[in-house]
């Protein structure tokens, strides 16, 4: 019977030892990465993926917003403005008080300007879903402090970057809100002052830091 001879420190248990927390450290090294197309890797979920998410608060207001957007028409169209002067009926005779000159000139209708000329149907449909809400919620403020408005503003879904011009003008509080979605140029002018808030809509930049550009407040 032949008996084979060999090395028998590396059976040895303490060699055994060794190979295992090498083997260990090797799989831990692999763990929390994973090798994706290209050999490129892709680290664990709960890092920056996870950062990235908005808050719920901003969540909840995004789908408010999409809601409102929902529900009115498509942007592009606005019947505000007139699309050209309407021709006369030649049938029907022009009536001209006595004593007065009728006009040599056909009267071209007013256009309108301001936001009535600058946003468009939906804009103004979106505009009265959010003005709705929001003067509820202002009507029940009685001593409407910018502090206050701000309180309210932000439990009805509209962040501190969306509010802007927050002031006090005597027992009342004007700000502005920026409601601009996919190069929109809506925006909302409002009062505070209790029983009579009000809420109106302006026209903003499109690009670039929130400014109003036209605005009619009565």
């Amino acid at each position: 019977m032949t008996h084979i001879r060999g090395p028998i420190r590396v059976f040895t248990p303490g060699r055994r030892v060794l190979v295992a927390a090498a083997l260990t450290a090797l799989a831990l090294t692999g763990c929390g990465t994973e090798q994706s197309g290209g050999g490129r890797q892709r680290g664990t979920a709960g890092s920056s993926t996870v950062s990235q998410q908005p808050s719920p608060e901003r969540a909840a207001a995004q789908a408010l917003f999409e809601r409102f957007e929902k529900a009115c028409p498509e942007p592009g169209v606005n019947s505000r403005r007139p699309t050209g002067a309407s021709k006369p009926d030649p049938e029907e005779p022009e009536t001209v008080a006595p004593g007065e000159t009728p006009p040599a000139d056909p009267i071209e209708p007013a256009y309108p300007t301001g936001p009535e000329a600058e946003l468009d149907d939906r804009d103004w449909c979106v505009s009265a879903h959010h003005e709705q809400r929001i003067i509820a919620a202002l009507q029940m403020l009685a001593d409407p402090t910018p502090a206050k408005v701000r309180t309210i503003l932000n439990g009805l879904g509209y962040g501190d970057g969306r509010i802007h011009h927050l002031k006090q003008d005597g027992k009342e509080t004007r700000f502005h809100l920026d409601l601009r979605e996919d190069g929109g140029r809506l925006c909302e002018s409002g009062l505070a002052a209790g029983a009579v808030s009000d809420v109106v809509p302006c026209v903003a930049s499109a690009e670039g830091p929130f400014k109003v550009t036209s605005e009619v407040r009565p």
